[in-house]
């Protein structure tokens, strides 16, 4: 009890909401730096992904760059970044640009491979080129699943910034990197608990963006946030 008595005193104390150490100012860097990274990353992997998914080919090397991606720790990405490009905010940037890249290729691809036969042919029926029927039809029809990689590219992204303040960068790991430093195992646990309740935020946030955004019809269609990922490896295997 007493632990947790630091710790609700350590929320409550004023000295720790104010300045550049501050919880708010920690939390506006954690979020920019997150920001930054899944911006990226979806200009980068969801347009060429989404072509793919139209075209349907391809699947296999879609899947295997997820795979390989979420094989690499963001920790050796982090380690190999500084003897690149140096400390600072570019490692921890290129650590979670990359940690973003596999959901949101897998399920930009496999919404849009996924996508009813029926429902290309009607849109061409109707006199749509290719393009239309992507930005009208297609790309409507596998927001479920293009949203729910967003989704899962945030969250992995957000818990994962704390490892910027390994490279001299803020956010909410300073807590933690200098309570371990200082042997203040307050401070670490108030920090990791900011982090997970930031998580929390960060997937209710965007499941209520893709509830408002996603007709109810569609979102029976995909019921799952895992899902894509199990019919990745089926629409890659049928390419």
């Amino acid at each position: 009890m007493t632990f947790l008595g630091d710790v609700v005193n350590w929320f409550t104390n004023s000295a720790h909401w104010h300045g550049a150490s501050g919880v708010p100012h920690r939390v506006e860097e954690h979020m920019v730096m997150s920001l930054a990274a899944i911006a990226a990353a979806v200009l980068v992997a969801v347009p060429p992904s989404l072509v793919l998914g139209h075209l349907r080919r391809f699947g296999a090397l879609a899947v295997n760059i997820s795979n390989v991606g979420r094989a690499i720790p963001s920790f050796a990405i982090l380690v190999l970044s500084v003897q690149v490009v140096g400390i600072g905010a570019e490692p921890a940037f290129i650590a979670l640009f990359v940690l973003a890249i596999p959901p949101l290729v897998t399920n930009s691809y496999v919404g849009m491979a996924e996508v009813d036969p029926e429902i290309r042919e009607s849109a061409r029926g109707m006199g749509m080129t290719a393009w239309q029927s992507m930005r009208r039809v297609e790309i409507p029809v596998a927001l479920p699943v293009l949203l729910a990689g967003l989704r899962t590219a945030a969250v992995q992204v957000v818990a994962t910034a704390t490892l910027a303040a390994i490279v001299a960068w803020g956010g909410l790991g300073r807590y933690i990197i200098d309570g371990l430093a200082q042997l203040d195992y307050v401070q670490v646990f108030a920090g990791a608990v900011l982090v997970a309740v930031l998580s929390v935020l960060t997937e209710l946030v965007l499941a209520l963006v893709q509830r408002l955004v996603v007709s109810a019809g569609l979102g029976q269609r995909h019921p799952g946030k895992n899902e894509p990922f199990v019919g990745a490896a089926t629409t890659a295997e049928a390419t």
